[in-house]
Formats: structure tokens, sequence, C-alpha cells
């Protein structure tokens, strides 16, 4: 709902503020006096386009700012937090500027935004009904909107059905576009896991092998040096054994005349254990070395083999025992994609099965809704001097979707002898904004809870009628203010007698230029200015009184 609109320097406006209320807001005035700039405003809110023209002479630019009441709508609030937009206190602050130069900004809640950000919002805040509005209500979603409104259709099932046989037909598409590429890939694969498994590699086989290598590679030197430490150690007549044997005698010997020697005794065993085993060690080490050239070449050979499948699967024999592993799963799930498939597939099948059906149980019940409610509009229709209009509602397949296999299209022939035509075609303003009044009405009962706070803005809905047409459209309107908040722009005192809050907008001159102003009227200048548009420039008593029995009337429907 639309709470507050400020417009400066826009058109003949220097600055307006005002507030709106809830249920029927009219606005009169003078021809010319400016009435429609404030819906040319809104429609800027909207994500209407922006001209240079739109400001006003001799400024710099010009500014159109509104609160509303924050959608509730989870969609609209999902499109604000996308956006990075918080409402606060429930209040949404939108806002255009347009400069002289012909650009322009839009800010929802302060941030920057962009107007087709604003268009997006739109819908959850208001329609605007007038010539050469761009008609939210006249687009094909939003029809079928308003007929599943009214036949009380609920497509959240039909939308789950929908998203989980999207899903499979993915998962199906996905493998299929896969499984040619796997096939041929199957055959490199299987050649790779044959070619690893062939060598049996072991992990850290290949720093054993280069060890190995290592020693046959340098077995004179070994030999040579492992000899000559054994003999050093344990087999010269000079050795270390053979001297640590001789000191022990002679600490033995002294130990016998001066007993503080006897720790250094115990300090030379553990050596001379040390030596013992240190050459048994060389001896049995002389005693396995043997040179072998034939090793030499196997082993030459093996470390061939594992480089070259170090070159082709990893670094390291673990890595290529991990390529290993992953080329078997990679192979396993070749084998599994049939069934896998077979399995998607009947899926899918099963779910299409339940999308025709719930389908066509809503298409049915939409070619139900649609023969009524045409029936319906056309005799709102007749009652606003649109009597020989023909309403016709059309379901057409479309591609599956969320919301079912129709395209809904609403056509209108406002005149005998015209076959009927899709709503955006209609060419007068006046007859557009009466069609949609006569939609609104029939379905202002039916539609969402989310939706019952927008602001409806109607310009020229009364054009070409008066009298009782006039006042069946000012009945209209205020049946639908019981559930939106009702802008409406008007010449006629019929339909003014029906508002809940009366504005009066007029043209004055002041320092020598033209401004446009609005107020809210009080009671007695209300039926003043229903007198006025009843009587003309002059105010008879006559006037004042139907006035007061429009007023009436208006208060009674």
């Amino acid at each position: 709902m639309l709470v507050e609109l400020l417009v400066e320097n826009y058109a003949v406006v220097e600055r307006v503020r005002v507030r709106f209320h809830p249920g029927l807001n009219l606005l009169t005035g003078e021809t010319g006096s400016g009435k429609s700039i404030i819906v040319d405003a809104l429609a800027l809110l909207f994500g209407g386009r922006a001209s240079a023209e739109m400001v006003r002479s001799n400024a710099d630019r010009a500014r159109v700012s509104a609160i509303f009441e924050a959608p509730e709508d989870p969609a609209a609030r999902k499109l604000l937090s996308e956006a990075g937009i918080e409402a606060e206190d429930g209040e949404l602050l939108i806002e255009r500027e347009i400069l002289s130069s012909g650009k322009s900004r839009a800010f929802a809640a302060s941030r920057p935004v962009t107007a087709s950000l604003l268009r997006e919002l739109a819908p959850f805040l208001g329609d605007i009904h007038g010539q050469h509005d761009q008609q939210m209500l006249f687009t094909s979603e939003a029809q079928r909107e308003m007929l599943d409104a009214f036949a009380g259709i609920d497509a959240a099932p039909l939308a789950g059905i929908y998203r989980q046989w999207r899903r499979c037909s993915a998962a199906l598409e996905e493998l299929d576009q896969s499984e040619q590429e796997r096939l041929r890939l199957a055959d490199l694969w299987n050649f790779q896991m044959r070619e690893i498994e062939a060598a049996n590699l072991r992990p850290g086989e290949d720093l054993e092998l280069e060890n190995e290598r290592r020693v046959l590679r340098n077995f004179a030197r070994i030999e040579e040096a492992a000899n000559a430490a054994y003999s050093a150690l344990y087999d010269a007549p000079e050795s270390v054994s053979a001297q640590l044997k001789l000191a022990a005698r002679k600490l033995e010997e002294l130990g016998r005349i001066d007993e503080s020697l006897a720790p250094v005794l115990e300090t030379l065993r553990p050596a001379a254990a040390a030596v013992e085993d240190a050459s048994l060690a060389l001896r049995d080490y002389l005693a396995r070395l043997e040179a072998d050239p034939r090793r030499l070449d196997e082993i030459e050979a093996r470390l061939g083999a594992i480089e070259k499948l170090k070159r082709k699967y990893g670094s390291s024999i673990e890595a290529v025992l991990d390529f290993l592993r992953d080329v078997r799963q990679r192979l396993a799930s070749v084998e599994n994609a049939a069934a896998r498939r077979a399995q998607l597939a009947r899926e899918r099948e099963q779910l299409a099965e339940a999308y025709r059906a719930a389908a066509a149980e809503i298409a049915r019940r939409r070619r139900d809704a649609a023969r009524l409610l045409a029936r319906r509009v056309e005799q709102e229709l007749a009652a606003l001097a649109m009597e020989r209009s023909r309403m016709e509602i059309r379901l057409e397949p479309a591609p599956w979707s969320e919301t079912g296999a129709d395209r809904v299209a609403f056509l209108i022939a406002p005149n005998p002898g015209e076959e009927p035509r899709p709503l955006e075609k209609v060419a007068s303003g006046g007859e557009l904004s009466r069609i949609a009044l006569a939609l609104k009405t029939c379905t202002a009962g039916a539609a969402p809870p989310h939706r019952a706070a927008r602001t409806l803005v109607f310009d020229e809905v009364d054009a070409g009628v008066g009298g009782g047409a006039a006042e069946a459209v000012g009945r209209r309107l205020k049946k639908l203010a019981a559930s939106h908040q009702v802008l409406c722009v008007t010449h006629l005192p019929q339909i003014a007698g029906f508002a809940d809050h009366h504005y009066f907008v007029e043209k004055r001159e002041f320092k020598g230029r033209t401004v446009a102003a609005i107020e809210e009227l009080d009671p007695p200048a209300r039926t003043r200015e229903i007198g006025r548009m009843l009587s003309g420039q002059k105010l008879t008593p006559e006037a004042l009184k139907h006035a007061e029995q429009l007023i009436r009337i208006g208060r009674g429907a």
C-alpha cells in the first residue's frame, strides 16, 4: 500500500507531498490541472521510462519518492533480499531521480538499484491502469494467476512434480551426454588398469631397489672397505678387539692391587661388547656380499619399468597406485551407468505421468473457470457502459512449467462485429481501465492474501461514461477498495461521491510561474468540490444539495 508520495521539480510540480490511505482515494480537479502527473510519477517508481522533459524548467533534476508498506509476498522478500535491501519498520522507500540530461537514478531503501529491479518489484506494490501504461495485468502470467485465483487453483503440488521431473531429466541428459565419452575412454582405462596391475607394485619398492643397485654397482669398494673395517676391529693382531682385551687384562691386574680402578674396568666392558657385535655384523655382511651381474640387470630392468609407470601415472609408486584405484572406480561407474540410466528413465516416466494427470486436471478447472469468469466480466462491462463488449479467455498448449501446460490469454471485442483481441491491443485508455476494473472486481475476493495490500491506480476509468454507468464505476471502485488500496483520477461527480479520501489537484501561479498543488479535502471542502464538478465554476445551492446526496449514496455503497 502507498503511504506517502513526494514529487519535486517534476513537470509543473515544484514540490508536493501527499499521504494516502487505505480504501478509495480519488483525485479530482480542472482539466489540465495535473492530476495525471501523480499517476505518471508513480509509473516512474514502478520502473517506467524517464526523460529530460519530465524535469521542471530551470531545475537541474526532478525527484519522485514514495513510502510503501513492505510487501509480504515471499517472492518480493526474496527479490529484496537478493538486492541487499531491508525494509525498515515494515516500510519500503522507493526513489527515482531524473537529471536534466535525461539520465536517471533509482533507489530502494536508500540503496542504489536499477530501473529493471523496480519493474520486477512493481507487481508486488501495485498496478497502474491507464492509457499507454505497461500493464502487469495484461501479461499472460498475470492473467493465468488471476484465472487460477478465481478458480481456487493451487499449483504448488504440480510445481513440486515438475521440479522433480526437471531434476530427473537433467540427470538423465547429463548421463547420456557423458556416457558416449565414458565408453570411449573405457578401453583406455582398461589398458591402464592392466598395465599397472601387471607390474604388481609394492609401496617403497623403488627405494629398496635403488639401494640394492648402489651396492651392486660399488661391490669392489664395499668389499674392500668392509674387510678393512673387519680387520681393524677384530681380525688383525693390532685390532681394536685385541687392544681392548689387553687393556682389560691390565686393568684386572691393577684392580687386584687398587680396588678403586674397578669402575674403570666396568666402563671398558660395554665397549668391548660393542666392538664384538660390530665385528660379527661385518663378518655376516661379508659372508652375504656377492657380486651378481644378473641381479644388477634385473634391478635395472625393474627400476626402468617402475620409472615408466611413474612418468605416465604419477611421481611415486603411491601416486601410481592411487591412479589405479581411480581407474577402477571409473570402470565401475561405466558398468553401473546402464543400470542408473534405466532407473532414471523409469523415474522420469513416472513423474511425467503424474505431471500429465495433474496438469490435465488443472487445465480442466481452468477451462471451466474461464467460461464463468468471461461471462461475469461481460456483465461487469455492461454496467460500465461497455454493454456490447465480448470477453473470451483462451487456453492454449504451452511447454511444461511449474504452473502447468497452458498459456492463458484474455481477449476482448469492445464493439460488435470485431474479433476478440489481446487486452494490450485495445486502443482506448478508458476501455483498458474499465476492463481492468471489471477484471479486478470479479477476482478481488479470490486474490491471494499477500496481494491484498497492493495499490491499484486507475486513470481515465470514467472516459466515455456518465449517468448510471458512472455510478456503476464508482460502486465497483468502492468494492475493489475493500481489499485493495485504490487511487483513481476522475472527472465525474458520481464517482467522486464514493471516495473514502478525496484529493483536489489545481494549478496556481506563484512568482510568475505555474505550479501544481494537491490537498486532501475535509468534508465541507469535499462537498464544494463535488458541487463544482456538477455545476461548473459557479457553485449553486442545488449543486451542493446534489453533491451531498452523491456523498450519502457513496457512504451507503
